[in-house]
């Protein structure tokens, strides 16, 4: 008879992973990463446990989109104020707010709920190439595309 495994928060070993955006796309990018923050990829996942790993992203300002988003595809904020509405292109946010563009990015695939904002709070996104984060001694996540 097989038995389930439950992951306790307690009992989760948490890995760390750098990934180097040079030349990939977004989305491909956002959902490997959601994964890994998720803790999908470990054969222990359970959904109501924190049971994801860290996830470093370097080289964010070389991620590439396909087909002609930066000009068609925008971006909304509102401030719940009137007229606080805000636009912006994809063009713009990969310019000028790239950190902010792939954490929406990778945000929008993770659950929307507390769980889902302790998840974010394992990401880490640096436009370089350089991160502070060596001591942890980070594992290369390979991504495909």
């Amino acid at each position: 008879m097989r038995q389930t495994t439950m992951a306790k928060p307690n009992e989760v070993v948490r890995q760390w992973y750098v990934v180097d955006g040079q030349g990939l796309t977004l989305g491909r990018l956002a959902s490997e990463v959601a994964t890994v923050l998720r803790g999908k990829h470990k054969p222990t996942f359970t959904p109501n446990v924190d049971c994801g790993d860290y996830v470093i992203v370097i080289n964010a300002d070389k991620i590439e989109i396909t087909g002609d988003q930066d000009n068609k595809k925008s971006y909304f904020s509102h401030s719940m104020h009137p007229g606080g509405l805000r636009v912006r292109t994809t063009r713009v946010m990969r310019e000028q707010y790239t950190v902010e563009w792939v954490e929406k990015a990778i945000k929008g695939m993770l659950p929307h709920t507390k769980l889902g904002d302790v998840m974010r709070t394992h990401l880490f996104v640096y436009t370089g190439s350089e991160h502070p984060h060596q001591a942890q001694k980070p594992v290369e996540l390979k991504i495909k595309g």
